[in-house]
């Protein structure tokens, strides 16, 4: 008879693997979201790759170095870029930048302060608030182009701007007047949009935060700026963010306000539509591209210098974060707020 060899016995209170409650909803979260990533990919995707493609050939009619006309499409690989920063164009598109920059700096400052000022004001409890906020979203509920052709009618010779000031100023000519007819009008539009989200971030900040900071006997200013500006500033950054990538956009309102092949207004979308509208659409798609290119570093800049969270980032990096225990969000909140009131308390801190 043999001896076998023991067999080790499995122990009984070995831990069985915890199942994560969030478990498989990764896989779930994929496939409820693939139909609108296929359609994002199909109006989005496509259209940049196909533009990169263009932008790389010369389409339409031109002569060929014996003088005869030659149609279609030729690649020409970089030399659409190259030809962007030449001569008389490469002149053309340093106007237009510098014009695209110029209402994206002017005008977004201004419809930050404005937008801010808006955000506190619907904010207040007063008789008549209902009025006084719809009154302030109108602007940004009208079209574009609507609002364009209304301040046209405005910045008329016989308009009402320059009843108002007294003086015939030709807004709609070569000149600082035009620059300054669209900084009004984009200002106009768009600063409720800001007020409208600094609004939504206002309406977070609880009451006792600003009953604590006024027995300590805070005032005004230093409320506004130590715990307004801090407990609102995520709002306020993607608020910012949205308007700055939208502005360097701009095309439909000094187009219609100002008219087209103004080196006042010009900007690079307007650049690019100028050079499709005569079928060079190589030229076009390259301008695009440079745009496209623009857009991107700033957004980039934007968000990794002042730290926008724009899709939840800094809250998907916390303990916890995304998994449903508002336990912690509320311990989160309960930190900030008290931070920002001993800021005010002890007279130090700022935004």
């Amino acid at each position: 008879m043999t001896a076998s060899a023991p067999v080790a016995e499995r122990p009984a209170n070995k831990a069985k693997k915890q199942q994560r409650f969030d478990e498989g909803t990764g896989r779930l979260a994929a496939t409820l979201l693939s139909p609108t990533l296929l359609v994002l990919g199909v109006v989005v995707l496509f259209p940049i790759i196909s533009a990169l493609r263009e932008s790389l050939f010369q389409s339409g009619q031109r002569l060929d170095e014996n003088g005869f006309i030659v149609k279609g499409s030729t690649f020409v690989g970089l030399d659409n870029y190259l030809d962007i920063f030449r001569g008389e164009t490469g002149d053309r598109f340093w106007n237009a930048f510098y014009n695209t920059t110029f209402f994206t700096v002017v005008c977004v400052v201004l419809e930050t302060v404005l937008g801010v000022a808006m955000a506190l004001i619907m904010h207040k409890a007063f008789k008549g608030r209902g009025i006084v906020r719809a009154s302030i979203l109108v602007p940004w509920a009208i079209p574009t182009v609507i609002s364009a052709l209304l301040w046209k009618w405005i910045f008329q010779a016989d308009g009402v701007a320059n009843t108002l000031i007294g003086a015939q100023v030709l807004w709609s000519t070569e000149g600082w007047q035009s620059k300054l007819s669209v900084v009004i009008a984009d200002t106009w539009k768009t600063a409720p949009f800001i007020g409208l989200l600094v609004l939504a971030g206002l309406q977070t900040i609880p009451a006792e935060v600003y009953e604590a900071a006024k027995v300590d006997g805070a005032n005004a200013w230093k409320t506004f700026t130590r715990i307004t500006l801090p407990l609102v500033k995520p709002a306020l950054l993607v608020a910012v963010l949205f308007r700055i990538l939208d502005t360097l956009r701009i095309f439909d309102l000094p187009f219609v306000l100002v008219g087209q092949h103004k080196n006042s207004v010009e900007t690079l979308s307007m650049l690019a539509f100028d050079e499709a509208s005569n079928t060079r659409f190589g030229p076009a798609a390259a301008y695009a591209t440079v745009l496209f290119l623009y857009v991107a570093v700033v957004a980039y800049l934007f968000v990794k210098i002042l730290g926008a969270d724009v899709i939840g980032e800094a809250r998907a990096k916390k303990p916890g974060g995304g998994n449903g225990k508002r336990w912690q969000k509320k311990n989160a909140v309960k930190d900030t707020t008290n931070a920002s009131v001993g800021a005010v308390a002890s007279g130090g801190g700022g935004f």
